[in-house]
């Protein structure tokens, strides 16, 4: 009898368990992990679920196109890059390997300010890559200007401002575990602010202004030539103050379910803010998407592209670039499937007449 091989990864699942059994219990539960009782966290990728496909048929599918526009740009895919911490946690690559991803797949790669590579090292390591740089908000607004002139210098192509991150969320996890992220001088952005010595996520966190308001939005957008994406947003009304100080884009995001517990979930969220700011900024969402079919979904609810954070780590624990890099290809086989499937020719031309409330989920008393 022929022996079995190993059980191939085919699903953004087989990658999450593959990194679980592979990642030390300290760095899993920083990756994997959210805020309080992790109902937010669990929420995010239920929320997609909660809404069914509704396709068409005979409408001639033999050729798609995937690609929509995104800050002025034609991009092969609507699927990003999140900007993540501490990338070295998953793997001894971290952002370079990622990058590395992003430029095999075309993706948008998103660096955080709390990366343990710079600007300029993830821009050499992929310079095919298009990259967005995530800025959080130091006290100090020299180092913030002083990251975003470097973001510049190197070819990032917009500004993301986090702005759910004003204190660190109440990630039980990362207690029990006493875990520590990096050494400060091994973050860069950190680094220019202060950070020295091994530090713990709320040790980097305590470096972020907790008195960030929407003049300072306002502020970026004028002194930068890089348009300005504002990353955090949950309701019709900031979306809109988001717009009105000047934002060219906003992500409809609850940071993975790592800040506030019981918030609502990007799937939940959207809609009301494409209804909202549609017509006056781009749209993107985050948070629990783990198939091709969700990234359909979101687009027929309005949104222009998707943020794709723990699947892409997951496969750098488990391969490093090759291994982010195949969660993407896996990511973007199964939205050609679903557009095929859905009888969408192309990504631009999905609308809410795709999507409705899955007759699964039991409606409201």
């Amino acid at each position: 009898m022929q022996a079995c091989g190993p059980t191939p990864l085919i699903s953004v699942a087989d990658y999450e368990a593959a990194a679980a059994a592979r990642l030390d219990a300290g760095a899993h539960g920083y990756m994997a992990g959210g805020a309080g009782d992790e109902l937010t966290l669990t929420d995010n990728v239920a929320a997609w679920r909660r809404l069914a496909i509704t396709p068409r048929m005979l409408v001639g599918v033999g050729s798609r196109d995937p690609s929509v526009s995104l800050l002025g740009v034609r991009r092969a895919h609507p699927l990003l890059i999140a900007p993540m911490a501490f990338q070295r946690m998953a793997h001894p690559d971290g952002e370079l390997a990622m990058a590395r991803a992003a430029e095999a797949t075309g993706s948008i790669m998103c660096l955080s300010t709390l990366a343990t590579a710079t600007p300029a090292e993830v821009a050499s390591a992929a310079p095919g890559a298009p990259r967005w740089f995530q800025l959080y908000v130091f006290s100090d607004r020299g180092v913030s200007r002083e990251l975003v002139a470097r973001a510049v210098e190197h070819g990032y192509e917009a500004l993301v401002v986090t702005v759910d991150l004003p204190i660190l969320g109440v990630r039980e996890r990362d207690l029990r575990s006493g875990v520590h992220a990096a050494s400060g001088e091994v973050v860069a952005g950190a680094a220019a602010a202060g950070a020295r010595g091994t530090m713990s996520p709320a040790d980097f966190a305590a470096l972020i202004d907790p008195d960030l308001r929407w003049p300072d939005i306002e502020r970026f957008v004028d002194e930068s030539p890089l348009p300005v994406v504002v990353k955090g947003i949950l309701t019709p009304e900031d979306a809109r103050l988001a717009a009105e100080h000047g934002a060219s884009a906003v992500v409809v995001s609850n940071h993975g379910g790592r800040q506030l517990d019981t918030v609502m979930a990007g799937a939940d969220a959207l809609g009301p803010i494409v209804d909202e700011v549609g017509e006056r900024v781009e749209v993107l969402v985050d948070g629990g998407i783990r198939r091709g079919t969700d990234v359909l979904k979101a687009l027929a609810l309005g949104a222009r592209a998707v943020m794709i954070g723990r699947p892409a780590l997951w496969g750098l624990a488990v391969a490093g670039d090759r291994g982010a890099q195949r969660v993407l290809e896996i990511l973007l086989a199964e939205f050609d499937a679903a557009l095929a499937l859905s009888g969408a020719r192309d990504a631009t031309g999905l609308d809410r007449r795709f999507v409705c409330r899955a007759p699964w989920v039991a409606a409201p008393r």
